[in-house]
């Protein structure tokens, strides 16, 4: 991709190059981390930002950047995001301290075990980790599951199978599991990990939808839905 004089381009610009970049990067992935889970990311990261006041140029790029080389798809490299991102940003005259910011942003954006705490600092750094939980919950978040699931090959749902609540990045990523399961092991927790007040109030909505759709599943699984 072709990138602009340095000295005749802005925010925006930036914005702009990096959306098409990231686009054409992610747009045919189809775990659920393609650019559609970028865009709304991206939108939803811009909303809760406004409501927080926070660095909007921080905000947009580190959620346009937050998944450019998913840790989960490159054998566990958890710095493997970070670093492409950077390589990304150092086509523009930004201030190393953004860039830094950035990288940091993205390297504990992820979710990684039940038992392992998260370590997202920074006021903006928490609005684009709460925008990117919010795409796993809800109808859009059961979707993503499915898809993600489908993607390695997991079984969607086996009642042999117990949820886990992993005390490591290492064991949450090495471990065997089910599309059902990741809804105990990840997505029905993320309601209580969300750190915005924005974000808790969306959380709560689409928390809920998921209740009501694994009681429905659960339902139809035994066929207590034809009773």
């Amino acid at each position: 991709m072709e990138i602009p004089d340095q000295k005749k381009i802005n925010d925006k610009e930036i914005i702009k190059l990096t959306s098409d970049y990231v686009r054409t990067h992610l747009e045919l992935e189809a775990s659920g981390h393609d650019w559609w889970h970028v865009y709304r990311v991206w939108q939803l990261a811009k909303f809760i930002a406004k409501q927080e006041s926070a660095d909007f140029f921080v905000v947009e790029l580190a959620a346009l950047l937050h998944d450019i080389a998913d840790w989960k798809f490159y054998g566990g490299d958890e710095d493997i995001g970070a670093k492409t991102a950077k390589k990304w940003m150092s086509n523009f005259s930004l201030p190393e301290s953004t860039i830094d910011h950035i990288c940091q942003i993205i390297k504990d954006i992820s979710f990684k075990g039940a038992g392992v705490a998260d370590k997202m600092k920074s006021k903006e750094g928490k609005i684009v980790q709460d925008a990117d939980r919010l795409d796993a919950i809800g109808a859009v978040g059961i979707a993503r599951c499915f898809a993600y699931g489908g993607n390695k090959n997991n079984v969607m749902h086996d009642p042999r199978f117990k949820p886990k609540m992993h005390s490591s990045a290492k064991e949450y990523f090495f471990s065997e599991s089910t599309s059902i399961s990741h809804f105990y092991e990840k997505l029905l927790l993320l309601k209580g990990r969300i750190n915005t007040q924005t974000g808790r109030k969306i959380a709560e909505k689409r928390h809920k939808f998921m209740k009501k759709f694994l009681d429905n599943f659960f339902q139809e699984w035994e066929a207590k839905d034809v009773e």
